[in-house]
C-alpha cells in the first residue's frame, strides 16, 4: 500500500477513484457504486477504486481496482484536481486522487465491495439525491464542474 507524506504531517495512504462517465469527450452520465462494507459506509454511494499498491502508479492502481471491482477496462481522462498534492482528503490517514474514466471493455458489474451500480445524469439533481460517502461530496461537485467544461 502506497503512502505519501503530506507536508511535515503524517503519511497518507494513497487511494484512487474513477469518475466513470459515458463519454470522455461529452460526459452526460456518471457511474455511482453503492458500498456494502464497512458497516459505517454500507448503503452509501462512492466513486469505485481503492488503495494503490507498493510499486504501482496511481493510474495503474486505478485501472487494476476498476478491473477487480467492476470487471472493466477503462481509458483515463483528466484528473479531477483536489486540494492536496495527494488529491481529496478522505480522513486523517488517506487521500484520494480521482480521474474521469470511460469504459473501453467489459460491462460494469458490482463484483467486489458494491451491491449496486447506477448511471446518473450529471445534469439536474439526481447526483445530489444519492446518499454519498461524506468525503465524496466535494468530489461530486468538482466532477460536475469539470464535466461541464
Amino acid at each position: 500500500m502506497q503512502t505519501q507524506t503530506h507536508g511535515a504531517g503524517p503519511r497518507l495512504v494513497q487511494v484512487v477513484g474513477g469518475a466513470i462517465v459515458d463519454s470522455l469527450e461529452r460526459p452526460t452520465m456518471l457511474l455511482a457504486a453503492r458500498r456494502t462494507a464497512p458497516p459505517a459506509f454500507a448503503g452509501l454511494w462512492e466513486f469505485p477504486g481503492g488503495k494503490v499498491e507498493d510499486g504501482e502508479s496511481a493510474e495503474d492502481g486505478l485501472r487494476r481496482e476498476l478491473d477487480e471491482e467492476l470487471g472493466i477496462a477503462v481509458a483515463l481522462g483528466p484528473e479531477v484536481p483536489g486540494p492536496l498534492p495527494q488529491g481529496w482528503p478522505l480522513n486523517d490517514r488517506a487521500a484520494m486522487r480521482v480521474w474521469l474514466a470511460e469504459v473501453r471493455a467489459g460491462v460494469p458489474e458490482p463484483l467486489q465491495d458494491h451491491d449496486q451500480l447506477r448511471w446518473v445524469s450529471l445534469d439536474g439533481d439526481a447526483l445530489a439525491e444519492l446518499a454519498w460517502i461524506p468525503a465524496d461530496f466535494p468530489i461530486v461537485d468538482a466532477v460536475r464542474r469539470q464535466a461541464a467544461r
